[in-house]
């Protein structure tokens, strides 16, 4: 990647929008800030534990935009700093590969890119964008369900012969 800022994307995480790929929207934000861009969106609080978390203050003009102060990995209800999770999409500038190189295991063991994005922020603007689309969590088993019955009936080559399956499995009582 050189000098180049890069796109990740988790393969856990799937985005529909009907006409502007998440990603599609981070690529703007990061032209338009020149910062990363982490892809956001509020989660209910039972979710709160599953996700790295952001705290930061709202960018003036955009009601989408947060500047990013601090995150953390994964926290209990009572010490999230917000409901606003990252959600599978960022693009990262390459300093972050300096960053990883001394960040320490964190949460579970592991290096969290959390704790080295917390770092980033701390050296460089770090944005987190409330992305627009239907956001499915396929590490979830009923997740997963949803992602596919939806997309499907949103094949126009599916949807008319998928629909009539589910009509009848709904009579069969299944």
């Amino acid at each position: 990647m050189g000098d180049e800022p890069f796109a990740v994307l988790l393969g856990d995480d799937v985005v529909y929008h009907p006409e502007k790929p998440a990603l599609q929207q981070l690529i703007e934000v990061y032209e338009k800030t020149g910062g990363s861009v982490l892809g956001c969106q509020q989660v209910p609080d039972e979710k709160v534990s599953s996700y790295g978390i952001v705290a930061g203050e709202q960018e003036p003009g955009d009601a989408r935009l947060m500047r990013v102060h601090d995150m953390v990995e994964k926290p209990e209800l009572q010490d999230a700093p917000s409901r606003f999770a990252v959600l599978g999409r960022y693009i990262i500038k390459p300093e972050i590969f300096k960053i990883l190189e001394n960040t320490k295991p964190g949460k579970g063991g592991e290096i969290q890119l959390t704790d080295a994005l917390k770092v980033l922020a701390k050296q460089d603007a770090v944005y987190a964008y409330d992305f627009e689309g239907q956001r499915y969590d396929l590490g979830d088993k009923l997740g997963f369900l949803k992602a596919t019955v939806e997309f499907a009936l949103r094949r126009e080559d599916l949807s008319k012969p998928f629909r009539a399956y589910l009509k009848d499995i709904t009579a069969k009582g299944i």
